[in-house]
């Protein structure tokens, strides 16, 4: 592929304050990469507070009567997808949405649990989109836009009306109002929840709404199909081509405007909280196609997820950040102590979060929480068969408030740790570890969502915006809705107001021929490599080099050494790779060898970020850039910018080459600090 330079904003005309006057990138010093260009974001100017309503006021518009002669795709169904499929074609444009799932409400988004954040400040608790936006860049480690987490809390009031509108059976108290509880990084209670399944019916809620557009022939939905590339030209993206995986044919569908909301990477790690089926391989095939990639490097690590009792396991399990409202987390102060925990007293016990950060106690931020488990686990004092895990333990809870508010709260989380370990969280302390859960990087885009190339657009985890790098818990939920149903459907009209009377390619045009071929040639290589091992080994392998070299903590070695193996088994996977069955059929392993084969070129990239980032911030924690207490320390005067990066070379196995382009970050609302959480 041949990189595509970072392109001048598509918003609407604004002045910029992200380009900072005199802004100088460190130098690239990771061999095969260089230093490319300064990236404008296209932030409105001016107070970044009222940044996103001016710049709704900003956009030009579509007339009613010409918006059916737009057509846009969305790719991906779950809280972004659906919100922004549905949206757009309420307002009536073509929409046509693609999902790999049998059912657009099997996406991803009905996995989270503990609740979605909104600033609406009902428990008079001294919460405000101020003090939303505050912790929101601190818990990012300022990292990320800081104009993007006001409208993220801006348009969360509005998220919680709408979701409610449409059917979300939230939690309430007594009288009637919703109820809220606390997640990692605040001190306040602003997270709206549905017990332990708040994404669940959250997706659901969407789904009904996208549905109801198909029923009514706004959206055309493609269930089983999965995006292997784009339809590119000079003017930008005009379209993707998809393959349906029960028949196997590989086709395209020209758009105006394509929507990516395919979710995030974490599976790149294999054993994550994801489901199996999770992949980066559209937002891959985009970046191949020229969408710069930022910060791949950072990803989160979840703190309560269930340790792995055996090397046989599909993934891990995921045990909500919630739990740690009223779950206490402690580890033996003896290294090695074989005894029960309901046999080792108080006196023996270290409930090191609470030690350490006594003003957040249990609810740190994630990164914070992963890496001071994994310290203690390091140091000889995990617990369980592996001793690779700590407790978390509902003790002291179920003594003050009582075995049915536990319930009420937490039941079905307590029914799924039973199944999943036999034990029951009612009388022994759960066991956690962390796991890979989140990935804070995805395609680079500006201010209205749009990637570097004309025309593409990002939603959810796929992108990149909110969270810096490190995001705070219930802030998932709230980005991807937000994105999908309050944000793309201003931004993608905003961008075909200007393509009016704007003709589509035809089936038979060159550059979407071209495109087709070259997914078909993809997939014909996959299946003609004749090795004798299948992906799923060369996928375990990969994610044990990332957990070792670019997992909760990195060093420059690891880093170089971590690369250096996925270069080698990048070769091996394209000279010894075995695909059994064949393309017109569905081949779940054809599926998989196609996923692994992007995640393995997407592993370099995130290694070669990760060593290029000379600094340690949020979950990107490189053990040679700490405090003397051990806490993250950032360089703000280097390392102050989004690194955006192009990629090319061969997709065959291989040298590949890499360009850093860097958006510099600025902070107005919120001052520069190191963050504290004691």
């Amino acid at each position: 592929m041949t990189s595509t330079a970072p392109r001048p904003s598509a918003s609407p005309p604004a002045s910029s304050t992200s380009t900072a006057p005199g802004f100088t990138a460190p130098p690239v010093t990771v061999p095969g990469a260089t230093a490319g260009h300064t990236l404008d974001g296209g932030i409105p100017g001016g107070d970044p507070a009222t940044a996103w309503a001016r710049r709704r006021d900003a956009y030009p518009l579509v007339s009613p009567g010409n918006r059916r002669t737009f057509h846009v795709v969305v790719v991906g169904t779950g809280l972004a997808g659906a919100g922004a499929a549905a949206a757009l074609a309420e307002l009536g444009y073509q929409v046509t949405a693609f999902t790999y799932h049998d059912a657009p409400r099997r996406a991803h988004s009905v996995a989270a649990q503990g609740g979605i954040n909104a600033a609406r400040a009902r428990r008079v608790d001294g919460d405000s989109v101020a003090r939303f936006v505050q912790d929101t860049v601190k818990g990012g480690d300022f990292r990320g836009r800081e104009a993007e987490a006001f409208r993220l809390g801006e348009e969360s009031v509005r998220v919680i009306d709408h979701f409610a509108a449409i059917a979300t059976p939230f939690a309430r108290e007594y009288g009637g109002v919703l109820s809220t509880r606390s997640f990692g990084g605040v001190q306040v209670s602003r997270t709206y929840y549905s017990r332990g399944q708040t994404g669940q019916q959250l997706q659901l809620a969407g789904s009904q709404a996208l549905l109801g557009q198909v029923r009514s022939g706004g959206v055309r939905l493609h269930t089983r199909h999965e995006m292997l590339d784009l339809v590119v030209d000079d003017s930008g993206c005009r379209g993707v081509v998809v393959r349906d995986l029960v028949t196997g044919e590989i086709w395209a569908q020209t758009a105006h405007a394509v929507v990516l909301a395919t979710g995030g990477y974490g599976t790149v790690f294999r054993d994550s909280t994801l489901a199996v089926h999770s992949n980066a391989s559209a937002v891959w095939r985009a970046h191949q196609r020229g969408a710069l990639f930022a910060s791949p490097s950072f990803v989160q690590f979840h703190p309560t997820a269930l340790p792995k009792d055996a090397d046989w396991q599909a993934k891990t399990i995921l045990m909500s950040e919630s739990l740690r409202n009223d779950g206490r987390i402690w580890v033996p102060l003896r290294d090695g102590d074989e005894r029960a925990p309901g046999d080792i007293p108080d006196s023996e016990r270290d409930f090191f979060l609470e030690r350490r950060y006594p003003a957040f106690g249990n609810l740190v931020p994630r990164d914070v929480a992963s890496r001071a488990i994994t310290a203690e686990i390091r140091a000889g004092r995990g617990v369980g068969p592996r001793r690779n895990s700590v407790y978390l333990d509902f003790r002291d809870a179920l003594d003050r408030v009582g075995r049915e508010t536990i319930a009420e709260r937490y039941g079905n989380l307590f029914e799924m740790y039973r199944h999943a370990t036999g034990e029951d969280p009612y009388a022994v302390p759960m066991r956690i570890a962390p796991t890979c859960h989140f990935t804070m990087g995805g395609l680079w885009s500006d201010y209205d969502l749009q990637t570097s190339l004309p025309g593409l657009f990002v939603g959810g985890e796929c992108g990149w915006n909110y969270h810096g790098a490190n995001r705070l818990g219930a802030n998932s939920l709230l980005s991807a809705s937000v994105d999908g149903w309050f944000t793309l459907p201003y931004s993608v009209p905003g961008f075909l107001a200007g393509r009016l009377g704007e003709e589509l390619p035809d089936d038979d045009d060159e550059v979407v021929t071209a495109a087709v071929e070259r997914a078909r040639d993809r997939v014909s290589a996959l299946l003609a490599v004749g090795g004798a091992t299948g992906p799923e080994h060369f996928h375990r392998e990969l994610g044990e080099i990332l957990y070792n070299g670019c997992g909760v903590t990195r060093t420059a070695e690891g880093l170089t050494e971590a690369i250096e193996k996925i270069r080698d088994l990048r070769a091996r996977f394209w000279s010894d790779l075995r695909v059994t069955g064949g393309d017109g059929h569905l081949n779940p392993v054809l599926e998989l060898a196609g996923r692994v084969a992007d995640f393995l070129e997407l592993a370099e990239l995130m290694c070669v970020d990760a060593l290029d980032r000379d600094e340690s911030c949020g979950a990107h924690f490189r053990d040679e850039h700490q405090t003397p207490d051990g806490e993250a320390l950032r360089r703000d005067d280097l390392w102050a910018f989004v690194s955006a990066w192009a990629s090319d070379g061969d997709d065959r196995g291989g040298p590949r080459s890499f360009t850093r382009h860097a958006e510099p970050l600025e902070f107005e609302a919120v001052t520069l600090t190191s963050r504290d959480y004691r």
